[in-house]
């Protein structure tokens, strides 16, 4: 059974569902703070770990693997989530890798029902400084209603390089200005602090999932 990270009440009409990046814990004070924020807008969030990552805590210090193996544990944690009783809305997302493993397994679990939409904090469309090395190709043509946050300093793919990308018409970027990777703005030269960010971030999506479909 997969483990969870819970915040929010579980009476929630909308449960999200986050993995985290390639390098950081589930409980990292970035993802601990996403989720408190989503929490106080009103959703359940629920947190999980893959294997790899999992297993750094016993000591285990294994590289995160290509992210397309790891798609499994992301469709196991969504029936694991559902056989805890958890039931509603489910958005699926993740930071960085999470969101990218979410990404791929969306479609089809979006065309069962399991899911209403998809929601990426920081997506990785290339490495940095390898623009050339895409991250897009399932993403021109998926299905699933789609936010994806994006700083605009984040250098897994700037405003400039996304915009040429050709995305489905079912996602949206939303930009953060001065965002980095883990879309942190410099509050001296943008005047946005984290928190700023933040509170858009849970009202944007809240807005958003308000107009989901789903059970």
């Amino acid at each position: 059974m997969t483990t969870f990270l819970f915040d929010g009440f579980d009476t929630a009409p909308v449960t999200i569902l986050l993995a985290h990046g390639a390098g950081a814990s589930m409980d990292s004070p970035s993802m601990t703070a996403t989720a408190k924020a989503f929490a106080a807008a009103g959703f359940q969030v629920a947190r999980f770990e893959f294997h790899y990552m999992a297993a750094r805590r016993y000591g285990h210090r294994k590289p995160p693997p290509r992210a397309e193996t790891v798609n499994p544990e992301y469709i196991k944690a969504i029936a694991d989530l559902r056989a805890r009783g958890v039931a509603g809305k489910l958005i699926i997302g993740g930071k960085s890798m999470g969101g990218r493993v979410a990404s791929m397994v969306a479609d089809e679990m979006f065309a069962k029902g399991e899911i209403s939409g998809l929601l990426c904090l920081g997506y990785p469309f290339h490495p940095p400084g390898k623009p050339e090395q895409l991250r897009t190709k399932h993403l021109v043509g998926l299905k699933t209603p789609t936010l994806i946050f994006q700083g605009t300093r984040d250098e897994f793919g700037t405003p400039e390089e996304v915009a040429g990308y050709g995305l489905s018409d079912a996602i949206e970027v939303v930009w953060l200005e001065d965002g980095d990777h883990d879309l942190k703005p410099r509050k001296s030269i943008s005047g946005f602090s984290t928190a700023d960010h933040l509170k858009t971030l849970a009202e944007t999506v809240k807005d958003w999932a308000g107009g989901l479909g789903g059970r």
